[in-house]
């Protein structure tokens, strides 16, 4: 059912797991509508976990295991579900225990086949809230493209329209096989993000054998699609750019049909150079977890007639999705000016019957296209994952030493774009260097949010707001580098 490190579970071996999960669950009182906290990293322990909770009716609460323990433990507590299942490891951090415990969440150790409860007493204490009409099935805290950060409920209703929406796009799941055979699936990204989530969904509900790579490298996920020749695979951005730069044969991906991208921007220069290489169509697609997924898209066809002269554009929408673009007044614009995307659909939080406005610019062509053109916040996209400046520099205002910080996010081949810092010393405190500022600032912020470069100066450049003044702190950054060289 699952290869994971080399090593393949069977779904007997899957299932023990899961009916332990369930018991331990209804042990304590947890049955349909409760709300199950998981730390959901990329293991079949996580699979498990899925299956035991979304097969009863009950709702997952995602936690982010990339982050620090500190973050992890606040987005437990703000969360509150009646239970969460975490690795051992983490039960072994004693703040990570201790707010579990004070908050009277139920907490239970998943790894291997043992499900051992760790805090809590008999029975739950915290009630879930009941909601007759659409029933949350999973709770994902993420930054969206809507605004600021925010745990986002994705509704049964929202998976399956968007599940609808897939196979209307892309064709049925293929002719009628027996279950857990067929073609493998590739689940490149991490299951905690959107995309990796709804590769698994997709896998489960398919009931298709699928390989879960505990994290993105170039020598697993090539080694993945050599072994078990998929027809379509997973690839962002990021992950397209280093793949390049390895450079691995074109035979080891010759059963690739294609490969679909959309966790980030995908450069239409980046698509055509992985194309002429591999002779592998890019299809990017377009989407956010308020979405439920992808709502727009190219398809293989669509390529073969339109890429030369739509590359750029991120496809059309999926069956069953409208999209427009609206002034700041909420006028609808005409067909190529830019302004705020809305996006109507059964798979978004307001329905088919509702818009939904996100944060991103865009325009739409006379034949349908949709085309992103930036963002109305200033969130920075690093592979895939947005990183709010407001967040980054706080953490970096936390430092004694600090009296304030600007992050700003600078274009990346790689990855897209990257954080960038510039902090200024309060009076009278001892300077701090880079590398120790780093330091402090992984301590607080997950893996992708901290800056690549941190600069300092003597007064960061305001204006007469007293805002900081962007633009002579772009100049400012570009003199400190040109220094350097």
């Amino acid at each position: 059912m699952i290869q994971h490190e080399g090593r393949w579970f069977t779904w007997g071996e899957v299932r023990v797991l899961v009916e332990r999960i369930d018991e331990a669950l209804s042990s304590v009182g947890c049955g349909e509508g409760s709300r199950i906290g998981v730390v959901l990293g990329n293991r079949v322990e996580s699979i498990a976990a899925l299956v035991a909770i979304l097969g009863k009716g009950r709702t997952i609460v995602t936690l982010n295991p990339m982050q620090p323990t500190s973050r992890v433990t606040t987005d437990l507590v703000n969360s509150m579900p009646q239970v969460v299942l975490a690795p051992a490891a983490l039960w072994s951090e004693s703040e990570f225990f201790s707010a579990a415990g004070k908050s009277g969440i139920v907490g239970f150790a998943v790894d291997g086949s043992v499900v051992e409860q760790r805090c809590g007493g008999p029975d739950v204490t915290i009630e879930a809230p009941r909601k007759e009409q659409n029933p949350v099935a999973v709770e994902m805290f993420t930054s969206g493209t809507t605004g600021p950060p925010k745990r986002v409920p994705l509704t049964w209703r929202q998976l399956d329209a968007a599940m609808s929406a897939v196979h209307s796009h892309t064709g049925a799941a293929g002719p009628d096989r027996e279950p857990l055979t067929g073609r493998v699936s590739l689940v490149t990204l991490a299951i905690v993000h959107i995309g990796g989530l709804w590769a698994v969904l997709q896998a489960l509900t398919e009931a298709r054998p699928f390989v879960l790579l505990p994290r993105f490298t170039v020598e697993g996920w090539v080694g993945a699609v050599s072994e078990h020749k998929p027809r379509i695979a997973s690839l962002p951005p990021a992950a397209m750019r280093s793949l390049l730069s390895a450079d691995p044969p074109a035979e080891e991906l010759a059963s690739l049909r294609a490969v679909t991208a959309g966790t980030a921007f995908v450069s239409p220069d980046l698509a055509d150079e992985f194309i002429g290489k591999y002779g592998i169509p890019v299809l990017i697609v377009y989407g956010a977890t308020e979405f439920s997924g992808a709502v727009a898209g190219w398809t293989k066809p669509l390529h073969i007639e339109w890429w030369t002269r739509k590359r750029g554009s991120v496809g059309r929408p999926f069956p069953g999705v409208d999209l427009q673009t609206v002034d700041d007044n909420g006028e609808v614009l005409p067909v190529g000016q830019t302004g705020r995307l809305e996006v109507r659909a059964g798979q978004t939080g307001a329905g088919a019957d509702g818009w939904m406005r996100t944060s991103d610019l865009a325009h739409l062509d006379e034949d349908g296209f949709l085309y992103i053109d930036g963002r109305a916040d200033d969130a920075i996209i690093r592979g895939g994952f947005k990183v709010h400046p407001e967040v980054v520099s706080d953490v970096l205002r936390a430092h004694s030493s600090v009296l304030d910080a600007c992050v700003f996010g600078r274009a990346d081949d790689r990855l897209g774009q990257v954080p960038i810092a510039v902090v200024e010393f309060a009076e009278g405190a001892q300077e701090v260097s880079e590398d120790d500022l780093k330091t402090f600032a992984r301590g607080k912020l997950t893996g992708y949010e901290v800056p690549v470069a941190i600069h300092a100066v003597d007064e960061l450049p305001r204006g007469v707001s007293l805002k900081i003044d962007r633009r002579r702190l772009l100049d400012m950054v570009a003199e400190i580098e040109a220094a350097r060289v």
